[in-house]
């Protein structure tokens, strides 16, 4: 019997106290669970200093101490933890034949070592939120190596500033929009070249775009009002007897704000009433607390409406929205103005022409059309 070496002290020992079977779960065969028994010998320590009076002896490549698991499959449950971590991941193992609980997936993460940060030239600067609406944190990514480096506290400048200064070969510090964000770095790193990143410059772009086309909604309305409407006459014309053969001709209202039967579209005349109320208590010199209380109107709602330099900036957004029935309307409008006004037929006529949404869809559509009821009227 060759001996074993103490863990504790390296000393050799012969003397088996005892034996034990351990049980060991290994990597199913076929989609089947496999267990393996091993009959192992607990050595009893020849050194009087060592505090291990006993220790067990361990198999290269298949045991460790207190693990009941062998290395191949901590191993794979591991590469799986570390692509879809708790939950998902106990689902994956579970139907390869592995019983594993998400939180026993999410300790395999954890006990995962991280390689050493190295030296970080590309620096990625970004808030994440601990708690929506109460607590946030600074991530720090290596934008070469892709993969985070540290968590600041908060959103401050100050922890950034000293964690930049504890780096100094930081060369790029790519960050979104934020003053604190843009202060530590110009405190912290002042060699460092700070850039947006590419979703702010998206977004800026966006908003560019949007803010042109919002300044310019008049001439595109009077553009359109300049293009012939589609009347009941010309809707007869394109219908056929057959609903596959009608031509697919967009349907544009006169103005933009009205809807197919000529009535003010509500959501429409809301804005408007909204904008000139919020303009009127902002010409008096009020808050836009105190026109959010007043209004009974939400504080962004009450930003966006002040920020807007015309109504027709705000009045792009609600009358340019997209629905699932924007290719189907020309057919749509023309059917109503046949005088179909059967919602239950006009939503099977349009799933045979492909449409998927359902018929509570076309009820909310068609109740824009209809005008408000008079007070008093039943």
């Amino acid at each position: 019997m060759s001996p074993v070496r103490c863990p504790a002290c390296g000393m050799p020992s012969w003397r088996v106290h005892g034996r034990y079977v351990r049980r060991l779960g290994d990597a199913p065969v076929a989609g089947s669970p496999v267990v393996i028994e091993l009959t192992v010998r607990r050595f009893k320590c020849l050194s009087s200093r060592c505090p291990a009076v006993t220790f067990a002896e361990q198999i290269e490549g298949l045991t460790r101490p207190h693990a009941r698991q062998t290395q191949v499959l901590r191993s794979m449950l591991a590469s799986i933890a570390l692509c879809l971590a708790g939950r998902p991941g106990a689902r994956l193992a579970a139907a390869v034949g592995i019983r594993i609980a998400k939180d026993a997936m999410l300790d395999l993460l954890r006990a995962i070592p991280q390689p050493p940060v190295g030296a970080v030239r590309f620096l990625g600067v970004d808030d994440f939120s601990l708690r929506k609406g109460d607590s946030y944190a600074t991530i720090l990514v290596d934008l070469e190596a892709r993969r985070p480096v540290d968590v600041l506290p908060g959103r401050d400048a100050e922890p950034l500033a000293a964690w930049l200064r504890q780096h100094p070969e930081v060369e790029v510090i790519c960050r979104d929009r934020a003053d604190a964000y843009a202060e530590g770095a110009r405190n912290g790193a002042p060699q460092a070249i700070q850039v947006a990143d590419a979703w702010h410059l998206w977004r800026n772009v966006a908003e560019a775009v949007e803010k042109t086309v919002g300044s310019h909604h008049g001439c595109i309305r009077a553009a359109f009002a300049a293009t012939p409407v589609m009347t009941e006459a010309t809707a007869r014309d394109l219908v056929t007897p057959e609903p596959s053969e009608v031509v697919a001709v967009p349907f544009v209202p006169p103005d933009g704000t009205l809807d197919v039967s000529g009535q003010p579209r509500r959501l429409v005349a809301r804005t408007t009433q909204r904008y000139e109320a919020v303009q009127a208590l902002l010409a008096e010199g009020k808050s836009l607390a105190t026109i959010g209380r007043t209004l009974r109107l939400d504080h962004s709602t009450v930003r966006r409406f002040v920020r807007a330099s015309s109504l027709d900036e705000l009045l792009v957004k609600a009358t340019s929205r997209l629905s699932v029935l924007d290719e189907h309307k020309s057919y749509l409008h023309a059917r109503w103005l046949e005088g179909c006004h059967d919602i239950p037929q006009l939503h099977r006529e349009l799933r045979e022409r492909g449409f998927t949404g359902s018929v509570q869809c076309l009820r909310r559509y068609f109740r824009a059309f209809r005008p408000p009821r008079q007070p008093g009227r039943k």
